[in-house]
This record gives C-alpha cells, structure tokens and sequence, in this order.
C-alpha cells in the first residue's frame, strides 16, 4: 500500500506544469488561491492524479479538498479503500 509520505512528491510533480516558475510547492499550498488554477485546469489535474493512482475522486469530496496535503490525504484514503 502507498502512503502519504510516497504520494507527496508525486503530487508535486503532478502539479509542477500547473504553477508559476519557480514557486515553490508545499503541503500547505492552496490549489486554487496560490496556483491560480481555474475550474478546467482543476479538472485536469483532477484527471491527471485519477489516471496516475488508479482512482476516482468523489465530487462530492472536492470542496474538502483546498491544499495539497488535502489532496494527499483524500488519495491516500482512497488507496486503501
């Protein structure tokens, strides 16, 4: 089983295209207020970490997710089912 600590730099390379040069990612990174990103790019790299994990992430689970930790977390707890 993968956990937190092993998803971590996978979702910092995930997210990598999606932020400024040289911004640095953090757990506590806000998706959206400190990347910027807007509905479509969320979506895409919604699709991009379901596609990477073998997962599917509940929309109703989206509004709890505002960090990168969160979103860490939110995969981890779906890996192990």
């Amino acid at each position: 089983m993968i956990s937190y600590a092993e998803i971590l730099p996978q979702l910092f390379d995930t997210l990598k295209p999606f932020t400024k040069e040289n911004f640095r990612l953090k757990e506590q990174t806000e998706l959206v207020a400190e990347l910027g990103l807007d509905s479509l790019q969320v979506m895409q790299v919604l699709l991009k970490i379901e596609d990477h994990f073998d997962i599917s992430i509940p929309l109703n689970n989206l509004p709890k997710i505002r960090t990168v930790k969160d979103l860490g977390e939110e995969i981890e707890k779906l890996l192990k089912g």
